[in-house]
């Protein structure tokens, strides 16, 4: 089958999709059938520039910003279009050539204007002012970049929704997103990690407990609200220690409130790790920080950390307490002091901490597992085979 996978991001750009479409792209490639042949010819068709990346590793074909007409022609090539979010050009002219096309969600495009569903202003999970009708606060909500800006986002959000219904299936990583889009013809599939061991304990482990964040140091993601929880816990005295793993725009402010708030023996901003060093990090943590206020569909640093055994404290996002499903701590969505409770728990009780870790991890292993991503998806563009071409 000849599959076109979309992707706006690729690598050399990195975030959730980007990781997300590799692994996919790849465990694809692997498949044969029974004689042996592979089952999926796969071209994955990016407008990432190519920077520094090896277009010739991937076991598959890499086109890069091509044209209207370019990828015109990649689209009637293809059997199967697979779109990595709801993008319009692409979406369209898989439509208008009857290729069935499969549509991936991998945020809020097709119900929110900013695709976060989450109130800009005040950075705070919106309710879902876009599909109740509230169309004025949507508006209001975005009119930070403009009145124009502001209302192009809310147009092209009935564009992708109407676009959208017309897929020919529509993928969730979660059923809770699949909830919220109500679209047509949805299934959820979970995003699939490669199983690998459990975090190695380091032997002499810091005697004060670590606190570890990892992402993108942005509003949305919540360090802020980590930081006032931190202060919470300093004040009541505890023993605590917090390693913030990332970097970003929210960086200085964040170090600011650090300052200001007497915290910076307690705080450590350690940039981005990778490799050799994330995992030497983690082996001193006690738990991992995922205090994310919106825009999270699935939560692949949530599942990353499960899968290395690391007992997670996540906020109540939908998506999280799904993927989580018990074996992890939740609190309230932007409340400092129910972070701050949560933490304590797990520090006052480090063996209930161990144990859920534990926990975590068997979870990752059976359900979150890559293979049964790989298998899900191939089902799917499997069910079109035979369709009709021009």
């Amino acid at each position: 089958m000849k599959l076109l996978i979309y992707s706006h991001f690729f690598a050399p750009s990195i975030g959730g999709v980007e990781t997300i479409v590799l692994s996919l792209a790849r465990g694809l490639t692997e498949l044969r059938n029974s004689t042996g042949a592979r089952e999926f010819e796969i071209t994955l068709v990016t407008q990432t520039a190519k920077g520094d990346f090896d277009d010739a590793k991937p076991p598959f074909r890499i086109v890069r910003q091509p044209t209207l007409v370019e990828l015109w022609r990649l689209i009637r090539w293809s059997d199967v279009v697979h779109l990595a979010g709801p993008a319009i050009a692409p979406l369209f002219l898989s439509l208008f050539t009857r290729r069935p096309v499969v549509l991936e969600h991998h945020g809020f495009q097709t119900i929110c204007p900013n695709g976060q569903l989450l109130i800009e202003p005040q950075s705070a999970p919106c309710p879902g002012h876009f599909m109740a009708g509230r169309h004025g606060e949507c508006l209001r909500c975005n009119c930070g970049q403009g009145w124009l800006v502001s209302w192009k986002l809310w147009l092209l959000t009935f564009l992708r929704r109407f676009l959208s219904a017309r897929a020919s299936a529509n993928i969730t990583p979660t059923q809770w997103l699949g909830g919220l889009l109500n679209l047509p013809r949805v299934t959820a599939v979970p995003h699939g990690l490669a199983a690998g061991p459990a975090v190695h304990r380091a032997a002499s482990p810091c005697c004060v407990p670590v606190i570890a964040f990892m992402g993108r140091l942005v509003t949305t993601k919540g360090v802020l609200l980590l930081l006032r929880a931190a202060k919470i816990l300093h004040e009541q005295g505890r023993s605590f220690a917090v390693l913030i793993i990332g970097d970003g725009p929210e960086r200085t402010s964040l170090e600011k409130f650090a300052l200001d708030s007497r915290l910076v023996t307690r705080i450590r901003f350690a940039d981005r790790l990778d490799g050799d060093q994330l995992e030497a990090a983690l082996a001193q943590v006690t738990a991992v920080v995922v205090p994310s206020l919106g825009g999270e569909v699935f939560g692949l640093v949530v599942a990353e950390n499960m899968l290395r055994g690391l007992p997670v404290v996540v906020s109540d996002l939908g998506a999280f307490v799904e993927v989580v499903d018990g074996t992890g701590v939740t609190f309230r969505t932007g409340d400092a002091a129910d972070l701050a409770s949560a933490v304590a728990r797990l520090l006052d009780d480090p063996s209930a901490a161990a144990r859920l870790g534990q926990q975590a991890r068997q979870r990752a292993l059976d359900f979150l597992s890559k293979s049964r991503m790989i298998e899900g998806h191939s089902r799917i563009y499997q069910s079109f085979l035979g369709a009709s071409k021009d």
